[in-house]
């Protein structure tokens, strides 16, 4: 009896093994073909299911001129990306009681527009406030820094009345980043660091720019060019580098570099209660957040809501929480499927969140429908 117990167990495991391996299959040549068709250069895939690394592959190249292939250790840029830790963070300090996100920004921080001081925290993480944005097509505005920056984006008039549109725009978490290093009383980086990075064991991850050297960082490239009159990018045929700069008061709205296997533990630790304490504090970064008259809004297409520093996927079937960055780095979570998939390439302009809506219906054929 136990060697016809063992012997069947053998098949199952076999039977499981060959599916997973067509599986396996079946992702990379989808992701192969969207590689072609979009010139991607090189990207790392993981996907996840049940809190666990189901696949972790890397395809290309991460340095065109000096044919580096990618590495399970490349770090890639992940610009906005950056915020769900930001998001984290926030909820983090208000675990502890020191902030409330309902609560106006104005008993938070001094020296603001009297027009800005019934803003709540929620509305700057949800991109709901109406605030004028501290940045424009070239950069910081002003172009003197990001002291002169703040002095001159408080002179603006609002964009919206608060909460009457979503508005996507950097001075929201400037702010955030004020509130929390004035609450956690240390700087940023090091708030996060020693509360979500080290305690998962997430080493290979930094905040800076794309002129910093660091061990094992690929390149970013673009075939966009900016028109110096109109401002508006403009798709061309040639291949080339950018460069990046993500101020430092400004690191909780973008510039992070990091793995998708780095990546990978924190989407991990976060669904399995290492950085917030409830399933209700997940669920409240996830919840989209509604405007005055009752709708949602968003980037538009398959990201059509926004959260606390997430964009959503709203529908019946399915339901996602997301995050993109640079057009060229993303992640979906998809939690009623216990799916999370981590798509990071090199190639700017790429709609990855669309990429991984075509790998996640390799795993659940009637995601979309």
């Amino acid at each position: 009896m136990k060697i016809k117990i063992f012997i069947l167990f053998i098949v199952i495991f076999s039977i499981n093994l060959v599916l997973s391996q067509d599986k396996k299959k079946e992702i990379i040549d989808c992701l192969k073909k969207e590689m072609d068709e979009k010139k991607i250069p090189g990207c790392q895939l993981v996907v996840l299911r049940d809190n666990k690394i189901l696949l972790s592959e890397v395809l290309g190249t991460a340095s065109l001129p000096f044919s580096i292939p990618v590495k399970k250790n490349t770090i890639f840029s992940i610009n906005s990306i950056s915020k769900v830790f930001t998001s984290v963070a926030v909820m983090q300090l208000q675990e502890q009681n020191k902030i409330n996100i309902n609560e106006p920004i104005s008993h938070y921080i001094d020296s603001i527009p009297e027009n800005w001081k019934k803003i709540t925290i929620k509305q700057l993480m949800s991109h709901t406030s109406g605030l004028p944005d501290i940045e424009d097509d070239k950069g910081l505005i002003g172009n003197k820094g990001q002291d002169s920056a703040w002095s001159i984006v408080k002179k603006l008039p609002m964009q919206y009345k608060v909460g009457e549109k979503f508005n996507y725009n950097a001075t929201n978490y400037f702010i955030l980043q004020r509130i929390i290093e004035k609450y956690s009383g240390t700087t940023f980086e090091k708030f996060v660091r020693r509360n979500q990075f080290d305690p998962l064991g997430i080493k290979q991850l930094y905040y800076g720019n794309s002129y910093d050297v660091i061990t094992n960082k690929c390149p970013t490239y673009s075939y966009y060019n900016q028109d110096l009159i109109t401002n508006e990018y403009i798709k061309g045929t040639k291949l080339k580098e950018t460069y990046e700069e993500f101020p430092s008061k400004m690191i909780s709205d973008a510039g992070a570099f990091t793995t998708a296997e780095e990546m990978a533990k924190w989407i991990i630790g976060l669904q399995s209660g290492k950085l917030l304490k409830t399933n209700e504090e997940v669920e409240t970064i996830w919840e989209p957040v509604k405007l005055n008259d009752g709708s949602f809004d968003g980037f538009g297409g398959l990201l059509n809501a926004y959260a606390l520093g997430w964009p959503v996927i709203v529908r019946k079937n399915h339901p996602a929480a997301a995050s993109v960055g640079g057009g060229r780095a993303a992640f979906i979570i998809y939690p009623k499927d216990n799916l999370t998939i981590i798509l990071f390439s090199n190639l700017t302009g790429i709609f990855p969140e669309e990429i991984i809506e075509k790998i996640a219906k390799i795993y659940v054929p009637d995601i979309g429908n």
